[in-house]
């Protein structure tokens, strides 16, 4: 289980942004500020998550630079860094991680993002195409693996060139590659390369097709992969307030502010946003798409637009159902991230302990009754 760090701010309300859409906000932001982050970061700690991810993009903070000044403020939580290939060389990526896994006690996890929008790639000075990126990308991991195993690397490859790339010192651990993409091209870089492959929320069948469609692929390839999906969530006591809240997320939002947001998104190249835009086509009605799946939030945010709504048990029953269809990890988030990390580690998590699908991550001490016997955990559920 992990959370994520909303680095581009934080609020009471859905907040847009993401996938190189300047959307602005439906609501107050609370700024991404490293005293901010750090609790967002100790509660998601305390409440027994893995780990947290970090987006990227230029609608945010930067991921490398914002996580390393967390790891000084938490103790076990492990960080999922968003990169993009084509900023950076693969030698000193390789070097990166392996810097910040003895200076964090191994606490590090790579989301390699090829970047789905070509305006934004190009405000970096990236002017590849989309397929260019993704075999840039399998070139950039093919040096960064190879690296981290202690081999000199030389390539002359069609987008990257290195000449006897080393690293004086190993990452240890090597952290673990995810990866996501819905298009052909990104099916073959994760098969490739990927340790864990990340989905967006989409209804449970369309999952399992998703889960097959990898499997098989790197299946062809020698390999084997784990599954993980990005998921927004509301959970509350009773089915009855995790529909309230989402009805008040849903009322904030003035249709100028929905319409502005989608016109956007429509434009946008990536294979995963279209599935995401096609769940709800840009209406506030209908949007409850399957069994307790909700797509409210795609309506002002790129990227992830599901959220589990419902009760502890509801919520823990649709984890069930997707880990069933092959999802192995889950990477959560909820508005705002600080409250919602309580409602989630002390209303879900325990039920799933209790059915034995999931475990505190080594190291930590929280239990389901500690859980909710922390005082400032209640005040933030209020």
């Amino acid at each position: 289980m992990h959370w994520f760090l909303p680095t581009m701010g934080d609020g009471r309300h859905l907040v847009g942004g993401g996938h190189g859409n300047a959307t602005g906000s439906a609501g107050t932001i609370r700024p991404a500020s490293i005293g901010y982050l750090t609790q967002v970061a100790r509660a998601a700690e305390q409440a027994g998550f893995d780990g947290a991810l970090t987006p990227t993009g230029a609608w945010c903070e930067d991921a490398w630079i914002t996580t390393a000044m967390l790891v000084a403020h938490t103790e076990r939580l492990k960080f999922l860094v968003a990169f993009r290939p084509g900023s950076i060389s693969p030698t000193l990526a390789a070097q990166q991680a392996a810097s910040f896994q003895r200076h964090s006690g191994g606490r590090l996890l790579l989301n390699v993002v090829t970047g789905g929008e070509s305006r934004e790639q190009r405000a970096y000075g990236d002017f590849l195409d989309k397929d260019a990126r993704y075999a840039r990308t399998g070139e950039f991991l093919s040096v960064v693996t190879r690296l981290w195993r202690g081999e000199t690397v030389d390539l002359d490859g069609e987008h990257l060139r290195v000449e006897a790339a080393s690293l004086s010192r190993l990452p240890d651990p090597v952290p673990p590659v995810y990866f996501g993409g819905s298009s052909p091209a990104a099916g073959d870089t994760a098969a490739e390369h990927a340790d864990v492959y990340l989905t967006w929320g989409e209804p449970v069948e369309q999952v399992r097709e998703k889960v097959g469609w990898i499997r098989k692929l790197a299946a062809d390839r020698g390999r084997t992969v784990r599954f993980g999906i990005r998921l927004h969530v509301i959970t509350r006591d009773t089915a009855a307030e995790a529909w309230a809240q989402a009805q008040k997320l849903l009322d904030a939002l003035d249709p100028d502010t929905i319409a502005g947001v989608q016109q956007g998104l429509a434009a946008s190249e990536s294979e995963g946003q279209r599935r995401m835009r096609a769940l709800h086509g840009g209406s506030r009605e209908n949007l409850t798409i399957a069994p307790n799946l909700w797509a409210g939030v795609g309506l002002v945010r790129g990227g992830a637009g599901t959220a589990l709504v419902g009760s502890h048990t509801e919520v823990a029953d649709r984890i069930a159902d997707y880990h069933a269809a092959g999802i192995d990890e889950f990477v959560l988030s909820g508005y705002p991230h600080l409250e919602e990390a309580w409602w989630m580690g002390e209303g879900v998590l325990p039920v799933l302990r209790e059915r034995g699908l999931w475990s505190p991550p080594d190291g930590a001490v929280v239990e389901a009754d500690e859980a909710r016997s922390v005082p400032f955990a209640a005040d933030y559920r209020r």
